[in-house]
Protein backbone atom coordinates (compact mmCIF):
# COMPACT_ATOMS: atom_id res chain seq x y z
CA UNK A 1 0.00 0.00 0.00
CA UNK A 2 2.88 2.40 0.77
CA UNK A 3 4.25 2.01 -2.77
CA UNK A 4 0.99 3.25 -4.26
CA UNK A 5 1.09 6.38 -2.16
CA UNK A 6 4.65 7.14 -3.25
CA UNK A 7 3.64 6.68 -6.90
CA UNK A 8 0.67 9.01 -6.44
CA UNK A 9 2.86 11.71 -4.87
CA UNK A 10 5.49 11.32 -7.58
CA UNK A 11 2.90 11.64 -10.37
CA UNK A 12 1.38 14.67 -8.67
CA UNK A 13 4.75 16.39 -8.44
CA UNK A 14 5.49 15.63 -12.10
CA UNK A 15 2.11 17.08 -13.13
CA UNK A 16 2.65 20.23 -11.07
CA UNK A 17 6.17 20.62 -12.47
CA UNK A 18 4.91 20.23 -16.04
CA UNK A 19 2.24 22.86 -15.41
CA UNK A 20 4.82 25.28 -14.04
CA UNK A 21 7.09 24.66 -17.04
CA UNK A 22 4.26 25.33 -19.51
CA UNK A 23 3.19 28.49 -17.67
CA UNK A 24 6.79 29.76 -17.62
CA UNK A 25 7.23 29.06 -21.34
CA UNK A 26 4.03 30.93 -22.20
CA UNK A 27 5.05 33.85 -20.01
CA UNK A 28 8.53 34.09 -21.54
CA UNK A 29 7.31 33.81 -25.14
CA UNK A 30 4.41 36.22 -24.63
CA UNK A 31 6.35 39.04 -23.03
CA UNK A 32 8.13 41.97 -24.56
CA UNK A 33 8.13 42.41 -28.28
CA UNK A 34 8.65 45.43 -30.50
CA UNK A 35 6.23 48.35 -30.06
CA UNK A 36 4.26 49.46 -33.13
CA UNK A 37 6.31 51.60 -35.51
CA UNK A 38 3.31 53.30 -37.18
CA UNK A 39 0.15 54.95 -35.96
CA UNK A 40 -0.41 56.19 -32.45
CA UNK A 41 -0.39 59.78 -31.24
CA UNK A 42 0.59 62.74 -33.37
CA UNK A 43 1.31 66.33 -32.42
CA UNK A 44 -1.51 68.79 -33.14
CA UNK A 45 -0.72 72.03 -34.98
CA UNK A 46 -2.73 75.09 -36.05
CA UNK A 47 -6.20 74.14 -37.32
CA UNK A 48 -5.98 70.68 -35.73
CA UNK A 49 -6.37 72.30 -32.30
CA UNK A 50 -9.97 73.40 -33.03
Amino acid sequence: MGGGLVTLIRRSLVAVGAGIAVAAAIRVRGGGGVPPQTGGWRELRGDDLR
